[in-house]
This record gives structure tokens, C-alpha cells and sequence, in this order.
């Protein structure tokens, strides 16, 4: 299964951060404009709509290839985290890997099905090679990271329960490969924009294509 998503409409702006007001703004400056800010981008599209970072999941598959377990990791380097978007697998273990000279303090966000946004865990990093796990509770799949002492450092994770999912390159494109044949549910998911269903047939022997739109609003 092929695909593209795209985004159309109006996006959020780049957050800016004036470096002076935080800690390490030296270091953490490495990055940054001209003017003395950085700038947090939480949507990334090409000009022609490809949009980066959106989990696509197949929903409803109940045999087929089998799901192997792989633990996600997350660096925090040149005062970023890195990747702006992982997979979480069905153990909900992430690994952040501090590979800067400056300490980073954590604090993490979990969404529940049933209950709002509640902190799960600070660990603290507090020097280069440093590493700590976060453990997501069973039932949650939405979660975001960033550093109590630097707010431009964010990153956000969806937790899938199959192996037939995919992120979004830079061009907006996603490949799922040995989708069994039969009709399910196709969910992308972008932190900022949301959420975007779609019912599709997976038929023997051929590639289905699908293409996904977010209406941004902003």
C-alpha cells in the first residue's frame, strides 16, 4: 500500500524563543537565526503540500505478518529532539539519549482514551552520553516530550499495536508493505492537525493507493 498525504490551507507559524531567557543560550544558539531566536516549527510541508510526520496505521488487521517488538529512541542534540515524531511499539518504551554537554530536564505527557494529559515521568539528563527510559502505561498512544529548561525542545510519539504502520518523508509519502487482503481503517495521525480516517479494500496480488488531506485552519 502507497500513498501521500498533504496539508492545505493555513499552518501555524514557527514558534519563536528568545535564547537570553533560557539557560545554555549560547550552546543552544548554534541553531539559531540571526536575531537571537529559534524557532520551533511543528508543521514541515513541501510547497507543494507533502506533509512530514504524520503516523499512518492501519486499524482492524487481525493476522498477517507478525509484529516484532522494537523499542523507540529519542536524542536530544544541539538542544533539539530528534526525531520531531517516532513510533512507539506495543511495550511503549522510549530511550532519550542526551548526546549534549549541557543538561536537559524532561517532562513528558501521556493521553489516555479515557482520561486528559497527565505527566508520566521526569528523568533528567545531565550530561553528554546520559540516558534514561519512559514507560507509557498500557492504553495510552498519544504522548509528547520537551525540556522544563529549554521549551523550544519538543517531540511527540504515537504508540501502534500492529506492524502495519508508517511515518511520512519529507515529501509526504508512505509505504506499507504486506497488508493482508480484506477493508480496514486507515488512521494518520499528526500532532498538530490532527486525525484523518479513511475506509479502503486491500485486494490479492495488487498495490491499493491512497491519498490523505488535512485542512489546516490556522
Amino acid at each position: 500500500m502507497r500513498g501521500t498525504v498533504t496539508v492545505a490551507g493555513t499552518v501555524p507559524a514557527p514558534k519563536e524563543f528568545e535564547l537570553r531567557r533560557f539557560p545554555d543560550y549560547e550552546f543552544c544558539g548554534t541553531l539559531s537565526d540571526d536575531r537571537g531566536y529559534r524557532r520551533l516549527r511543528e508543521v514541515t510541508f513541501k510547497p507543494d503540500g507533502g506533509l512530514k510526520d504524520v503516523v499512518v496505521v492501519v486499524e482492524g488487521v487481525t493476522h498477517g505478518k507478525p509484529f516484532t517488538v522494537t523499542n523507540a529512541e529519542v536524542e536530544a542534540t544541539l538542544c533539539q529532539f530528534l526525531p520531531f515524531v517516532t513510533v512507539v511499539s506495543d511495550t511503549r518504551q522510549v530511550t532519550v539519549f542526551n548526546r549534549d554537554p549541557v543538561p536537559h530536564d524532561i517532562q513528558g505527557l501521556a493521553s489516555e482514551q479515557t482520561e486528559s494529559d497527565r505527566v508520566f515521568y521526569r528523568p533528567s539528563l545531565e550530561a553528554s552520553g546520559t540516558t534514561d527510559h519512559v514507560q507509557l502505561a498500557k492504553g495510552q498512544h498519544v504522548f509528547t516530550m520537551h525540556c522544563s529548561l529549554h521549551p523550544y525542545m519538543q517531540n511527540w510519539g504515537y504508540a501502534v499495536d500492529n506492524p502495519y504502520y508508517a511515518v511520512t518523508d519529507a515529501t509526504g509519502a508512505f509505504s506499507i508493505e504486506e497488508l493482508p487482503p480484506g477493508t480496514y481503517r486507515l488512521k494518520a495521525w499528526h500532532p498538530i492537525l490532527g486525525t484523518q480516517e479513511r475506509e479502503f479494500t486491500m485486494v490479492a496480488n495488487e498495490t491499493a493507493s491512497l491519498d490523505l488531506l488535512f485542512e489546516a485552519t490556522y
